[in-house]
This record gives C-alpha cells, sequence and structure tokens, in this order.
C-alpha cells in the first residue's frame, strides 16, 4: 500500500468518515447485492466529498484483520486446533476451529460461532480465541469448507458463498451444533452468537436444535416465523440503528417470539452501522459493541454454566 493510500486509510477510519450512501453501497456489495464494479461505479460520485478515489474507499472499508486481533493463535492461556466431524445430512464433513482455555477445570459450556457470509476468516477466529480466554470451548465451523475452506482474501470469500447449496450449508451447523454438545470436555450446554449471515443461522438453529440453551443473533435475519415456535433457547438479539435491511424483519420476528412465549431481550443500539460489532472495518462502534458483548457473555455465563 503506497503511502498516499495508507494515509486516506487512516483518515476514512470510522463509520462518519463516509458518505451515508457509501456505506449502504457498501452493505449491499457485502452481501452480494452488487458487483465490485458496481461499488465503485455508484461510489465514485460521493468519493470527491471524501478526498478519496472509489477504490481508496472500499479498501478503508475492507477489514484489517492483524490490527485488531486480541488473541493471537500462540496465546499461552488457550489451546487451539482444527477439527473436521461428518456431516450426514449436509456435505459430509464440517471442518472448524476449536479452542478452549489451555488450564481448564471440569467442564466447561460450548459455545459455537458462526460466521458472516465469508466463511471462517481472521477474525470469527479471534472471536472464538476470546471466548476461550472468557472461559468456554468455543468451536467455530466453515461453511466454505466444502468448496475449499475460507480463500484467504475477503472477495475470493464472497465470490464463492453463494456457490454453496444452503440447505445443506444448514445441515453442516446443525451437525456442529450437535457434535459441540456432546464434546467430552463440555458440559452439556451449549449457547450460539453468530454474526450478519451468522446471527440469521442462529435463529435457525433456535427452531431446529432444541437442545440449544442460548443464543446471541448479531444483526441477523429471522427464521421462518411457523417455525419460532419450536425455539426453546433463551435469545438476547443484537441491532444495530441504521440497520434497515434486517430490522425491518423484527416487528413481525418480535410478535412470533412473543407468541410462542420465547424468553427473549432485544437490543437497538442507536446511530450505529450493520457490522458494528466487527472491529476490523470503520463500521465497528466501540461502545455499542463493548455493550453488546458484555450482554452476550452475560447470557452465556448465566445460562450455560452450573
Amino acid at each position: 500500500m503506497s503511502d498516499d493510500k495508507t494515509l486516506t486509510v487512516k483518515a476514512l477510519s470510522k463509520a462518519s468518515d463516509f458518505h451515508p450512501e457509501v456505506l449502504r453501497l457498501f452493505d449491499r456489495y457485502v452481501h452480494g447485492l452488487t458487483s465490485r464494479r458496481g461499488f465503485l461505479t455508484s461510489a465514485s460520485t460521493y468519493a470527491a466529498v471524501s478526498g478519496a478515489t472509489a477504490v481508496e474507499l472500499l479498501d478503508a472499508l475492507n477489514p484489517r484483520f492483524a490490527a485488531a486481533q486480541k488473541i493471537p493463535p500462540a496465546d499461552p492461556r488457550i489451546k487451539i486446533e482444527f477439527v473436521e466431524i461428518d456431516s450426514p445430512q449436509g456435505y459430509g464433513k464440517v471442518r472448524g476451529l476449536l479452542a478452549r482455555p489451555a488450564h481448564a477445570q471440569g467442564k466447561l459450556p460450548v459455545v459455537l460461532v458462526i460466521h458472516e457470509n465469508r466463511g471462517l476468516n481472521p477474525h470469527i477466529e479471534d472471536i472464538a480465541r476470546r471466548l476461550a480466554v472468557d472461559n468456554f470451548i468455543a468451536f467455530a465451523p466453515d461453511a466454505l469448507f466444502p468448496l475449499g475452506g475460507y480463500p484467504g482474501d475477503e472477495d475470493k470469500a464472497r465470490e464463492l458463498f453463494p456457490k454453496l447449496e444452503q440447505p445443506k450449508t444448514r445441515e453442516d451447523f446443525v451437525a456442529a451444533a450437535l457434535y459441540a454438545q456432546n464434546l467430552p470436555d463440555g458440559n452439556g450446554k451449549v449457547g450460539v452468537v453468530g454474526f450478519c449471515y451468522g446471527g440469521g443461522i442462529v435463529n435457525f438453529l433456535a427452531t431446529r436444535v432444541p437442545s440449544i440453551v442460548a443464543g446471541a443473533p448479531f444483526y441477523g435475519a429471522p427464521p421462518p416465523l411457523d417455525q419460532v415456535g419450536a425455539i426453546k433457547a433463551e435469545l438476547v438479539l443484537q441491532f444495530a440503528g441504521k440497520d434497515e435491511r434486517i430490522n425491518g424483519g423484527w416487528p413481525a420476528y418480535e410478535a412470533a417470539l412473543q407468541k410462542a412465549g420465547v424468553k427473549y431481550q432485544a437490543y437497538v443500539y442507536p446511530g450505529v452501522e450493520h457490522g458494528f460489532n466487527n472491529d476490523t472495518t470503520p463500521r465497528f462502534d466501540q461502545a455499542a459493541a463493548d455493550l453488546a458483548w458484555a450482554r452476550t457473555l452475560e447470557l452465556f455465563n448465566r445460562t450455560l454454566r452450573g
């Protein structure tokens, strides 16, 4: 990266540095609703406002994994390994990162960590390691494993993701949840946390796996409303105030949760963007993320331990 480009990225370090339409365009790009070329063409209209080119805007919005890493893989407090499990009804095999405390005392609760629509990237691996430091066993499967796994590049990952057969992928996540529940070092209690696409998978798994005790979907799509009555887990749902795409489905989902008598709490964080918990990008909001994560840990500590 040239010095000029580095300065541009540093100057565009938070969501308020971008024109709102650029953030909307990036959200569409991230979720496959427009191409890279489509983003660049449309964003060029707003680039001059930020003193940047459209390419520099996209570069500034893309993740900075190394800079945001909190728990390195070699941290002595944890043990990590990659494991493969069978998924008879899915693609056949699930591969994921298993992270646990290095010196656990007794059996521990397990948290399944579900990634965004780019597969098991370094940020989600770091989330799993953070949970291990907080005295959980964390299992983070990679939906892209049948297609070769996370390719090491966010653009390539976005291109791969639509090639998955989602019914099979969802069965892989069901298999991952059952594996987590039956880990020998686990206490049999499983919680699930997920982000964006992964938030939607949390909602789905709650309808399919009644033994899941707790779920924390971050800005995730609701499950089919006629299946909400099957949810047994307690939910803490996290929403971004500026996330019209996801928030539009919440009123009907909330009505279904209330009708089914599901125990839940929902929080909307005002003024923040979809993806506010992801500390690798300018959409990250420190205050909202800290509060949302504290609420997530409170849920898991309260419901999964003991």
